[in-house]
């Protein structure tokens, strides 16, 4: 009955809300539309309805969580500037010692750092120095790297600054009148949730883990996937532009890049003309050389004489791998316009370990594809911390600052300190942080600039505006209603209600959106129940980080997917007992520690 009346008095800007997070939702879980897009789309739908005033639809941009989240992208770059955590994990696998040895000091300073940085850095830092302890000892990666993953994701629910979710909620919390958390009130559950991971993945999860070769090695070889042609200084190419010639939208190969005179032009342009004895390299299918011989004024090269392989200082080969967010996601190399987008050219893919061979052009791309580009060296400073790409390796990379290190320490050490014995809060200390990062050289201001994830905030605040729609139109109650039909009067299901869906949304939109969609439904049924909003608001913050079951729930599986050779299932099979484990632990020891 007081289901029946709580329905009817939703009124349509409820529903208006409700239809609106459905296809937000929709459009999330299927990657047809960036998140950022979604999620700011959702909120301009309710803000021209009127169902949200501006002050409403704007107010997560000013919130104290999202503004600490960019605080500590700063701090976390100056970390990994000055090879602060290199620093400290060099030396610490030594050789040898076994798998389990192995997969033990992995995963104790993975979970301990990202207790208090962004577990991002911490896991590009580490996969270079676990995949080649993985070479030298003859170990497959693949046996290694979902390890390191899962120890981020649980390292990460220990602290308040964990993870940017623990921060937005604490923030969307303590705006609406909560207390909010201290800096290590979570540890009550995180380190229990990451001792459990550390046990399961060391017995059971290492039995499930594939074992697969690494995808390190895959484009040793250029000759494997290049075709070089020479332009015959007599024939009809010479003056001609890359498209006048018809070199641009070939069948199996494309154009990478031009040896003209000693120099290389990468990234060629379509309007570029060619000259007599240029070297063109092609990319794709070698088997198409027959087919480049039939143009008229190209001749093959003697391998001897590849280009590809040589050193240049305007060349730079670079491996990534692709996120999620990449907006060329779902299209085809040749339709995507890689090369105009990006500024550089594929010159060979990787998918679950395996090189693709053919036609690379007619390829469809997808998360966790591993990407040999060449590009110009600049390229990498300017995508260094690009969303589109989470894991950029190159050869000759620039060293990192060490001799900063220490004060990049120093400072993350001051910001712990000062959050937790309450002389600063914890916004306060984490923009002071990020202001000494910069003032003592430890990142520049340029590299603060691009470490902070634009796309990653602008989710944040219009999932802001999406909770508060679902709030201010009574939405949330009703679907409050329906959970507490399931639960009755009975706490501890509606406690793992909550966490079931938030974990389950985690899996198939961005970890935040989960969060602060799922955090006024479970304060509106908590309150509904009279119970302590305290359980209900950590259970949200804890299931929206427990994404072990998928790839794509959370970035740090993503990064190491391509590397680590593993398929989707891969991450099921181990991945989703060990969501159930994490669950039934935060279940039991919730309630006893914030009680109902």
């Amino acid at each position: 009955m007081i289901r029946d009346e709580v329905v009817r008095g939703m009124g349509w800007q409820g529903w208006f809300v409700v239809g609106v997070i459905v296809a937000v939702l929709l459009l999330l879980a299927s990657e047809r539309l960036r998140a950022e897009l979604a999620v700011l789309g959702g909120m301009v739908a309710l803000l021209t309805a009127g169902v949200l005033s501006p002050e409403q639809a704007l107010a997560g941009f000013s919130n104290p969580g999202m503004i600490t989240v960019a605080a500590m992208y700063v701090v976390a770059a100056g970390l990994r500037e000055t090879g602060a955590i290199d620093l400290a994990s060099r030396g610490w696998l030594g050789n040898g010692g076994g798998i389990g040895r192995a997969q033990l000091k992995i995963m104790l300073p993975t979970a301990g750092l990202s207790a208090f940085i962004n577990n991002t850095p911490v896991v590009a830092t580490f996969l270079p120095v676990v995949s080649g302890w993985a070479r030298r000892n003859g170990v497959s990666a693949s046996r290694l790297l979902m390890p390191l993953s899962y120890a981020a994701i649980v390292g990460g629910m220990c602290t308040l600054v964990g993870t940017s979710t623990n921060l937005v909620v604490n923030g969307k919390w303590v705006a609406e009148g909560g207390r909010g958390l201290g800096f290590f009130e979570l540890a009550w559950v995180g380190v229990p949730a990451a001792v459990l991971c550390i046990l399961y993945m060391m017995t059971i999860g290492r039995r499930l883990l594939p074992e697969r070769g690494s995808s390190e090695g895959l484009f040793d070889n250029p000759r494997e996937y290049t075709v070089e042609m020479d332009v015959t200084g007599d024939g009809p190419l010479v003056g001609q532009t890359i498209g006048q010639a018809g070199l641009r939208h070939l069948g199996k190969v494309f154009l990478v890049e031009i040896v003209r005179d000693g120099s290389v032009l990468p990234a060629v342009s379509t309007e570029e003309r060619l000259q007599a004895e240029d070297r063109l390299v092609f990319a794709g299918d070698v088997s198409s050389v027959l087919d480049l011989q039939r143009i008229k004024g190209l001749r093959p090269v003697r391998e001897a004489d590849a280009a590809i392989a040589q050193q240049f200082p305007e060349r730079k080969l670079v491996e990534v791998v692709l996120s999620a967010r990449c907006p060329l996601i779902g299209q085809t190399l040749r339709d995507s316009r890689f090369h105009t987008y990006y500024g550089a050219s594929v010159v060979a893919m990787a998918r679950e370990g395996k090189r693709l061979r053919g036609g690379l052009g007619e390829v469809r791309l997808r998360p966790a594809d591993t990407l040999l580009l060449e590009a110009r060296p600049a390229w990498v400073d300017r995508h260094r911390y690009s969303p589109d790409f989470l894991l950029i390796s190159q050869h000759q990379e620039d060293p990192p600052r060490y001799e900063r290190a220490l004060s990049a320490w120093c400072v993350l050490a001051a910001i712990v300190a000062s959050a937790t014995t309450g002389m600063l809060d914890m916004l306060t200390a984490a923009l002071l942080g990020a202001g000494a990062m910069i003032a003592t050289g430890c990142v520049s201001v340029a590299g603060a600039r691009k470490s902070v994830d634009l796309q990653v905030l602008l989710v944040i605040a219009g999932s802001f505006a999406l909770g508060e729609a679902l709030s201010a139109t009574g939405a949330s109650a009703v679907i409050a209603s329906s959970a507490l039909a399931m639960a009755g009067d009975r706490p501890w299901v509606l406690l793992a209600l909550t966490y079931a869906i938030t974990s389950l949304m985690t899996e198939l939109i961005t970890n935040n959106a989960a969060a602060l969609l799922m955090f006024p439904i479970a304060v509106a049924a908590a309150t509904g129940l009279g119970l302590a909003l305290e359980p209900f608001v950590v259970t949200v913050m804890l299931a929206a980080s427990a994404s072990f079951a998928s790839p794509l729930g959370y970035q740090t599986n993503l990064m190491v997917s391509g590397p680590g050779s593993y398929r989707f299932l891969d991450f099921t099979r181990v991945g989703l007992p060990l969501n159930v484990l994490i669950g039934v632990l935060t279940v039991t020891l919730v309630p006893r520690i914030w009680p109902f």
